[in-house]
């Protein structure tokens, strides 16, 4: 490392030019740094002297690097990003507790885990949690947490994954729900029902509706909201019937908050996965918190067995 202080004399010269790229201004460049103006453009003359090069253009439009600064940016940015994450791991792993970061759903995380917390809590003393949630349809990479649930394709190999549970969703409804307006009727026109529903659901969740879904026919009353956890509340306050994707119900089912609203189970073939990163090592407790979900999850899904009457292990 010796030689690159010599390319370099000043390493805050890099903090500057990286700032100044991002931010397209020496000014906004002088404010994040909490310097004067003049300050920055010295800084950013100090490098241009060493390497030889321009790295600044002025432009009408304003600030633009050159085919050089922009090359610089490019590996100062990756270089600031590998820094930075690496920091990240070394404050955490030897903080007092060791923090895991969770990236779940909502409705996962309100209705399956938050019931668990005192037992997670019992069984994982010294951890620390932080959600990072998805309100909608479970999307998105997993950047930059420790576990997350997500479904994959076979050939991604971004992360390491643990079969967490089938995808098979029973429209459910609260007891007193059914008792009033009975089983529904999915062939049917829906009428004396209301369908809870999420907003930006994919084409598979009108698939699951069945014909009921033809808003054309349809006499149902729908309710949509963009919170697949609000939906499922609104499903055990008795408000109608909501898709319901077992990873997320089953423990309303065993508790009987929900109840099956019909005969239709639909069995998609995917299965919604534990996954991991794998461009960051994975801790130990990150391995058992998993095993623990699988754990929990697995005993739920056999425990149903009774009451769906499906093969699902």
């Amino acid at each position: 490392m010796a030689g690159f202080a010599k390319l370099v004399p000043s390493a805050r010269g890099l903090l500057v030019f990286e700032a100044a790229v991002r931010l397209g201004s020496f000014t906004a460049a002088a404010r994040e740094f909490n310097v004067t103006q003049p300050s920055v453009s010295r800084s950013i003359a100090q490098l241009e002297a060493d390497f030889g090069a321009a790295l600044f253009t002025r432009e009408p439009t304003g600030l633009a690097a050159t085919p050089e600064g922009r090359a610089l940016y490019s590996a100062v940015r990756e270089g600031f990003e590998g820094i930075a994450q690496v920091i990240r791991e070394i404050r955490q792993n030897s903080a007092a507790k060791p923090l895991v970061t969770l990236s779940l759903s909502s409705s996962l995380a309100t209705h399956w885990f938050v019931p668990r917390l005192g037992a997670f809590n019992n069984r994982f003393p010294d951890v620390d949690l932080r959600f990072e949630l998805i309100a909608g349809v479970l999307r998105g990479p997993a950047e930059n947490v420790d576990l997350a649930t997500r479904i994959l394709t076979d050939d991604d190999t971004q992360y390491h994954r643990w079969a967490f549970s089938p995808e098979i969703i029973v429209p459910v409804c609260s007891p007193s729900y059914l008792s009033a307006h009975g089983r529904l009727i999915h062939a049917g026109t829906g009428d004396g029902h209301v369908l809870l529903h999420l907003t930006d659901a994919k084409e598979q969740w009108l698939d699951a509706w069945g014909p009921i879904a033809d808003r054309r026919t349809s006499k149902a009353k729908w309710l949509e909201f963009s919170d697949y956890a609000v939906v499922l509340q609104a499903a055990m306050n008795g408000e109608g019937v909501a898709l319901g994707w077992l990873s997320n119900v089953s423990r309303a089912l065993l508790q009987g908050t929900l109840v099956p609203a019909s005969d239709r189970q639909i069995k998609t073939g995917r299965i919604h996965q534990l996954i991991a990163p794998r461009s960051r090592p994975v801790r130990p407790v990150v391995f058992d918190i998993s095993a623990w979900m699988i754990a929990e999850l697995q005993a739920e899904l056999k425990a149903l067995h009774a009451i769906l009457r499906l093969d699902i292990l």
